[in-house]
């Protein structure tokens, strides 16, 4: 029994450390080169940079715009607010008091920041991960009114730049950057 066991142990050891090696150190390092090789911008986060080469941002992962003049994003349950380190949803139910109090509370902040009719739902809901970059065409333009009117623009330039900033996929549902667009607003880039 002895020498069985001992004869069994040594392939043992010499495959969890080849496949250890293997598997925990050359592939990861393959795809981390083969992602920098093919697609750089994406494997090193997609961040957006400003004039003087600073990083502002991420065109994947949201962030508060807490100035009436630019256009706000989702409303975050990602830790006190787009914490990457703490991203996830808030697992409220549809009957949960807490979820009822904070939607009741982002559709008052909507509506004190002018906005009326019906509110589009990601205005006042929370993403799946807490941190999404992009907002409907609807509730962008739910904000566009309060944006032009701030930054003293006409209301159908405002409108403009959404329509033509708003990415219509060939699966899914069109959206808006809101990065992008408060870009494109501070860049006062021209309609077409």
């Amino acid at each position: 029994m002895g020498k069985d066991f001992s004869s069994a142990l040594r392939p043992a050891i010499v495959m969890t450390i080849l496949f250890a090696a293997l598997l925990g150190l050359a592939y990861p390092f393959a795809m981390t080169g083969i992602g920098q090789l093919v697609f750089p911008a994406q494997a090193n986060g997609s961040l957006v940079r400003g004039a003087q080469g600073q990083v502002i941002g991420s065109t994947v992962v949201g962030q508060a715009f807490a100035a009436d003049r630019y256009f706000n994003t989702r409303p975050s349950a990602a830790g006190k607010g787009y914490d990457g380190l703490a991203s996830s949803a808030s697992n409220l139910g549809p009957a949960s008091q807490a979820l009822v109090d904070r939607v009741k509370a982002d559709v008052a902040k909507q509506r004190g920041a002018g906005v009326a009719g019906a509110l589009p739902a990601d205005l006042v809901t929370a993403s799946g991960s807490g941190l999404d970059p992009d907002l409907s065409p609807a509730a962008a333009q739910a904000q566009a009114p309060r944006v032009a009117r701030v930054r003293g623009l006409p209301l159908a330039r405002v409108r403009t730049l959404v329509a033509q900033l708003t990415v219509r996929p060939l699966l899914g549902d069109p959206r808006v950057n809101v990065l992008a667009l408060n870009r494109a607003l501070d860049a006062g880039v021209p309609t077409r």
